[in-house]
């Protein structure tokens, strides 16, 4: 019998791990476009999930945003059902008319296809195929956006989107690995023209910036990207929970007469009071898509900066006020 090809080996280890943490009942999905990452992804949960005693479906988002595309889901739907996944869907999705540019609208679409599916399903969880590359792609240009530790932490390897648990099981391997499991099991990806159009800035970084890196400073920028985007992700978790402590506790920030204390939330390291504004102004009800660094900035200046300033807004038309040392939703 040939020795398996160790990229093979080395992804279906990753799935085998990722689907030995979750609880019993309910299949996976594997989102699949064709691409290397996925269909590899995919591969190696047809056959590891079956020897783990658990089902595993199939679902491939067509966004119609080019020629040809119900075809290609067809032919990934086709290969799902004959690597025996089940359930498989094909589904197809409108992206025009979503809110934001190109990429944010189809990500929109398909990440929205998926929840539904698993929900139908009642899926444990939904499996995608990001690499060691995306996640260092992720990081480089939450670095360009200026985007702060939350973007810098890159993509988990776990969360839960809308509820369903949503798992990357392919975070320590890379894009390259990829292709070769692919080539050891005869399969042929699709190559997806809009990864290298330079009109996507994430198309820019992966054909023009990480090169550059590369060959700069060596093939180990992808490991190092990587683990800054773990050694953040740890920090930021602990700051999370220093926050939720803070708005939970009875003697943290809440004022008895209701709102935050001025004089507690200054007492607290302002990487803390940060993130206790920004869970607050959710509370309130602000919109988490719209809600940016400089609403809470402005909310920590009554605060840190008060000169007698006039409410802060925020979105979704919320006012925020600091009135008798207290920060106060006002009409």
């Amino acid at each position: 019998m040939a020795a398996l090809a160790p990229p093979v080996a080395a992804i279906r280890i990753a799935v085998r791990r990722a689907l030995t943490a979750l609880p019993a009942g309910g299949p996976v999905l594997v989102a699949c476009s064709g691409g290397a990452d996925s269909l590899a992804l995919a591969a190696a949960t047809a056959f590891v999930a079956p020897r783990l005693g658990r089902r595993a479906g199939l679902v491939t988002v067509d966004h119609g945003l080019q020629e040809g595309s119900a075809g290609r889901a067809g032919a990934v739907a086709r290969w799902a059902v004959e690597a025996g996944l089940d359930p498989v869907e094909a589904v197809p999705v409108t992206v025009a008319g979503r809110p934001g540019g190109p990429e944010a609208a189809a990500r929109e679409a398909r990440y929205q296809t998926l929840v539904d599916a698993a929900r139908r399903h009642r899926a444990a969880a939904l499996l995608v195929g990001h690499t060691r590359d995306d996640q260092a792609e992720t990081v480089l240009l939450a670095l360009a956006r200026g985007a702060g530790p939350r973007g810098l932490a890159g993509m988990p390897e776990r969360r839960e989107l809308d509820g369903v648990p949503l798992l990357r099981p392919l975070l320590d391997l890379t894009r390259d690995d990829t292709r070769k499991a692919c080539a050891a099991l005869g399969l042929t990806p699709w190559e997806d023209p809009h990864n290298a159009d330079p009109s996507y800035a994430r198309a820019r970084v992966r054909t023009d910036v990480l090169p550059v890196l590369l060959r700069a400073l060596g093939p180990g920028v992808l490991d190092n990207l990587a683990r800054t985007a773990r050694l953040v992700a740890a920090d930021t978790a602990a700051l999370d929970d220093l926050a939720t402590a803070a708005l939970a506790t009875p003697t943290g920030v809440r004022a008895a007469e209701g709102g935050l204390s001025v004089a507690a939330l200054a007492a607290l390291a302002p990487a803390v009071r940060t993130r206790v504004l920004h869970a607050w102004a959710r509370e309130l009800g602000a919109c988490p898509a719209a809600l940016s660094h400089r609403h809470v900035a402005a909310l920590d200046a009554l605060v840190t900066d008060w000169r007698g300033q006039g409410a802060t807004y925020l979105p979704g038309g919320l006012r925020v006020a600091r009135r008798a040392g207290r920060l106060l939703r006002v009409d």
